[in-house]
């Protein structure tokens, strides 16, 4: 791997144990001021705080969400969107490149690409283009890769590995998806890639043992760590919900530990 990009993934991923704690803010775009990041600056904070490596943002945040105090969390610039009142929700466009990324200070980019989806062809072309340009400047890139399309099962075991294999052939250094609701479909799925796998929080779920239990789970399949979002800015207190994901994810602790760390 290239020196520079080597720096930067190390910028998002801890080097003790190789696994990394991401959490998407970026759903501003897609589903407007919802509750968790109308103040921004506030939930960065808390989740940098509570030991996230890395926060996703679109370009016009970055500066609302830039710190200079504290500790240093890893900025991802996704440059992917689409809106909940679009036509076709599932359909990505590209609202930013590389070199805005690097002009900006990101540590890494990130794309959305709904596999299956009546854009697929085009949101294939984009990952194309996007990881040529990282791979020409030295920048790491998370691929959001999902199942996503009339009839497509979003959790099934074979759909989540194609779309992640898709993500490792066209040049993505991290992956996020779904979890596929098991250790051993998950540990398919995670095999199946050459690249590191991180697993998606989804919608917010019913209960805070649910998500922690989820994420153990994906853990003990081989993911290298969570790229979380509604289910950490929008729990009841976001920096203590990261340090409880930090426990399962970097200290190899069970979702027992991590909630009576909540507790304690």
């Amino acid at each position: 791997m290239e020196i520079g990009k080597r720096i930067r993934i190390e910028r998002i991923m801890s080097r003790d144990s190789g696994n990394t704690v991401i959490v998407p803010l970026d759903h501003g775009v897609s589903m407007g001021p919802i509750e968790g990041i109308v103040d921004l600056r506030k939930t960065i904070n808390e989740v940098a705080e509570g030991g996230a490596n890395a926060v996703v943002v679109h370009k016009g945040i970055v500066a609302e969400g830039h710190r200079g105090y504290g500790k240093d969390v890893g900025l991802i610039l996704h440059l992917s969107a689409s809106t909940m009142l679009s036509p076709d929700p599932d359909e990505k466009v590209l609202v930013a490149t590389v070199e805005e990324a690097i002009k900006l200070g990101a540590d890494a980019v990130s794309v959305h690409i709904n596999i299956g989806s009546n854009t697929e062809a085009e949101q294939l072309m984009k990952l194309g283009r996007i990881s040529r340009d990282c791979r020409e400047w030295g920048v790491p890139l998370l691929a959001m890769m999902y199942p996503r399309g009339n009839g497509i099962n979003q959790f099934d075991e074979k759909t989540v590995s194609l779309a992640v294999r898709v993500g490792a052939e066209l040049g993505a250094d991290i992956i996020k998806t779904n979890f596929t609701g098991s250790v051993e479909s998950f540990r398919k799925v995670v095999e199946g890639s050459p690249v590191p796998v991180v697993v998606a929080g989804g919608p917010k779920m019913n209960s805070t043992e649910e998500i922690l239990k989820m994420i153990d789970m994906a853990m003990d399949a081989g993911a290298r760590g969570v790229a979380i979002g509604r289910n950490v800015f929008q729990a009841e207190n976001p920096r203590r919900m990261t340090e409880a994901i930090s426990i399962i994810v970097h200290e190899n602790m069970g979702w027992r530990e991590a909630i009576k760390h909540l507790q304690g």
